[in-house]
């Protein structure tokens, strides 16, 4: 057989043991190369050392050994691809703690996650992104009020808002004046923060709140006052008696957690802080945010000077206190308040004097005027009966209720609210105890309500609704009795067309005739 007719790998195989010098593979006519060989390792096992050798010597066997061992590396074998299985492999630490899987959140209504997910971005979870909120939240109140960005201080607000104690006192424009002053503090662990001065919010870390023990001085066996040290402990000056004093000790049972609260908003003397003294003892490494009383006493009595502007803006134009002094003004302003009265509330009854005097910011009243009418009964008898005749409105900047206090005198009409309506009211204690020059201008100011309705005209209106409701009953009668006869009965009639081709004003053009 020719030599470049055999096998790549016989002929390898020929020369480990024949002793055939190794001809280059490159040069063999007719060689073809296969996939299956690898020609690096076979140049290798053709080149081991001893394999030319004529002498059968230990180095011979030797090298024959090395061919027999590696000569089947020179077969590649093609690895069997089996169909994938997908499945999660668990991650673990390097000290051996395997983590728990986190639940598989279904994003399916999201749309920002797949927004997300087209531009590349991480995908966060709703815990993740609360925790970085939060994050963002400490970071700003870090900074000066100053400082801050319109963004930052509507995510101030928006955080405030979610403090229920904040939320159920102040609205939200309070808040959100707020909110561009109130800054964050950092507590060592073991600190004695007093809330004194303004209401406190922990945001991170836990504290536990003092209370107040009474103590003997001269009793030696006592554990509480020998095991405790003075940097945990805050002494009362004052002495009740030579053997007993005051301590404050941190609770061992209340634990303040993230957005608990101490302290309060209110201003208090300086005579009124032992008394009110509200402080807390730091367990760990804490960040408090404070609001301060002072700010909040501010912020009431901006409210208070915009609420005063509106009330005699709301005086000014109504018509009875046009031409009044600006003083004499300032004096009802300050002894008024706002009120909001629900659809169909009673304000006062014909015949009664009313418990204060209103004016009407926004909505309107209802007035009715009493009547005595009669009604037809069986057998041809008539009954008396009071009515209410509608008589007209109080509609907004519009006053009543001076008069009936100033003079005692009951109304005549009935006030009954129409819809939701707030006004401004001065209790009628207040009216009477103004000063008597006041008094004497609102008399000659004022009218009383629809004082100028007469007998007369109350009956002719009463005359003329009646005449309304009978008129509309015998129309309807006599039309429903009209169309009975000739047998069409309202609702139950139908029209039958029979048309020989359809008009073309009721053609449908998608609809082939």
């Amino acid at each position: 057989m020719p030599m470049n007719s055999l096998p790549t790998a016989i002929l390898a195989h020929m020369v480990a043991i024949n002793n055939v010098p190794p001809p280059p593979l490159r040069n063999i006519p007719g060689l073809k190369l296969t996939k299956t060989i690898n020609y690096g390792q076979l140049n290798a096992l053709c080149h081991i050392r001893g394999l030319q050798s004529s002498r059968h010597s230990s180095l011979n066997l030797t090298a024959h050994n090395t061919f027999i061992k590696q000569y089947p590396q020179i077969f590649l074998h093609e690895k069997k691809v089996f169909p994938k299985i997908f499945q999660e492999d668990e991650k673990r630490k390097c000290s051996g703690k395997t983590e728990e899987k986190k639940p598989q959140r279904d994003y399916s209504h999201n749309i920002s996650v797949y927004v997300r997910q087209a531009r590349g971005g991480p995908i966060l979870h709703e815990e993740e992104r609360v925790t970085l909120k939060f994050i963002q939240f400490l970071d700003i109140l870090k900074k000066l009020p100053v400082h801050r960005t319109i963004h930052e201080q509507n995510i101030v607000w928006r955080m405030l808002k979610k403090i229920p104690l904040l939320s159920s006192q102040l609205s939200d424009e309070q808040l959100k004046i707020l909110s561009r002053n109130v800054v964050s503090e950092t507590w060592t662990k073991g600190s004695t923060v007093i809330g004194d001065d303004g209401l406190y919010i922990i945001l991170k870390g836990l504290a536990r709140p003092q209370v107040k023990v009474l103590r003997s001085l001269t009793d030696d066996e006592d554990s509480v006052i020998s095991s405790i040290s003075r940097e945990s402990l805050v002494f009362d000056a004052q002495l009740k008696d030579s053997t007993m004093a005051e301590i404050y000790l941190p609770s061992p049972q209340l634990v303040l957690k993230k957005w608990n609260t101490f302290g309060s908003l209110e201003v208090t003397s300086e005579t009124e802080v032992d008394k009110t003294l509200h402080s807390v003892v730091t367990e760990e490494d804490c960040e408090i945010l404070k609001i301060p009383a002072k700010e909040f006493e501010k912020l009431k009595l901006e409210k208070v000077k915009r609420d005063n502007v509106q009330k005699l803006k709301l005086i000014r134009k109504c018509p009875f206190y046009e031409n009044w002094p600006t003083l004499s003004i300032y004096e009802l302003v300050s002894l008024s308040k706002w009120k909001i009265f629900p659809p169909g509330h009673v304000l006062v009854e014909s015949g009664t004097v009313i418990s204060f005097v209103g004016f009407i910011n926004s909505g309107y009243c209802n007035i009715y005027r009493n009547v005595v009418g009669l009604v037809s009964l069986r057998l041809n008898k008539m009954k008396k009966v009071k009515k209410l005749v509608y008589m007209g409105k109080l509609r907004e900047k519009q006053s009543f209720g001076e008069i009936s206090i100033l003079l005692q005198d009951p109304f005549t009409c009935t006030i009954i609210t129409g819809g939701e309506v707030e006004m401004m009211i001065i209790e009628d204690k207040d009216i009477l105890a103004l000063d008597p020059v006041t008094k004497e201008l609102m008399i000659q100011t004022a009218k009383p309500t629809f004082g100028h309705l007469t007998e007369e005209d109350v009956k002719n209106e009463y005359i003329q609704k009646v005449r309304e409701r009978e008129w509309k009953y015998f129309k309807k009668k006599t039309i429903k009795r009209i169309l009975h006869s000739n047998g069409v009965l309202p609702g139950f009639g139908k029209w039958d067309h029979y048309w020989p081709s359809i008009p073309r004003n009721l053609k449908d053009t998608l609809v082939s005739y």
